[in-house]
């Protein structure tokens, strides 16, 4: 599902129109990959910004154009193992001490 839908912003989710049912997230607003860049919708949201791969620039102009912080990233390897950004990643809250 993550190859299909992501959140990019509070309420706000990229989606592959042809892999997932749109219909599903009307409460949200959507934005659609590029039709060239199916595999697009995997983005990573980590704080304000978007860990998003190199490959897809047409669907990161978009993003980018939006006013979202995009941070492209040379995934190709993981790419090749059939890997993205949001399945092969693991992302903590930090936690602030007490006093």
């Amino acid at each position: 599902m993550k190859s299909a839908v992501t959140p990019v912003g509070d309420n706000l989710l990229l989606v592959n129109h042809e892999w997932a049912p749109v219909d599903a997230f009307r409460a949200m607003e959507i934005l659609s990959t590029h039709p060239l860049e199916s595999y697009g919708a995997n983005a990573l949201r980590v704080g304000d910004a978007l860990v998003y791969p190199q490959a897809f620039p047409r669907t990161r102009d978009m993003l980018e154009r939006r006013g979202l912080d995009v941070r492209a990233v040379d995934l190709s390897e993981l790419a090749k193992a059939e890997g993205a950004a949001t399945c092969c990643s693991l992302v903590f809250k930090q936690l602030t001490a007490c006093s």
